[in-house]
């Protein structure tokens, strides 16, 4: 069982991968970028830790194909994102980066900001250790859950190359 804990950061429905990946920043060192992530929520940039976690609406990581933006939030030290729906390819850019990322019905109003969270990544079900709480959240498949096992798509395709020699 994969255990992931971490203090909520709330954000609501279509928060588009633009805001997790800025254009204009693409080229910018780290230290310059990680200001500008997900720039839209007031104290986010500022405050948030590795371990925290996120809580949004419908449709989180709508927008343009960047696999920046799931690699960004990674870079940051979240541990996952439990939204109400994803946009597609956030979602399998998510998988493939080794980013956990669940869809849970009714999350955005079981969570208030700064709540802990506790996921079993494996059963998706979400826990809200502060209201004593309890959601089911959508499971990956067995392969999903494998990638991410394994560090992401690369390197768990690297791993069964290796193993059919």
């Amino acid at each position: 069982m994969t255990l992931i804990k971490g203090k909520v950061w709330k954000f609501g429905d279509n928060i588009n991968t633009d805001v997790m990946a800025p254009g204009f920043a693409f080229n910018a060192p780290w230290e310059e970028l990680k200001k500008v992530i997900l720039h839209i929520h007031p104290k986010f940039t500022q405050e948030a830790k590795p371990g925290d976690v996120i809580v949004a609406g419908k449709n989180w990581g709508c927008g343009s194909s960047r696999e920046q933006a799931p690699t960004n939030l990674k870079r940051l030290g979240l541990r996952c994102v439990v939204a109400e729906s994803f946009g597609r390819i956030f979602f399998r850019n998510s998988v493939a980066l080794a980013f956990p990322s669940i869809v849970c019905a009714g999350i955005s109003k079981a969570f208030d900001e700064g709540d802990e969270l506790e996921l079993d990544l494996e059963s998706a079900r979400v826990r809200n250790v502060t209201k004593a709480t309890e959601l089911q959240g959508e499971p990956l498949s067995k392969d999903m859950l494998a990638i991410i096992a394994k560090g992401g798509i690369i390197l768990s395709m690297r791993e069964r190359l290796r193993i059919k020699k």
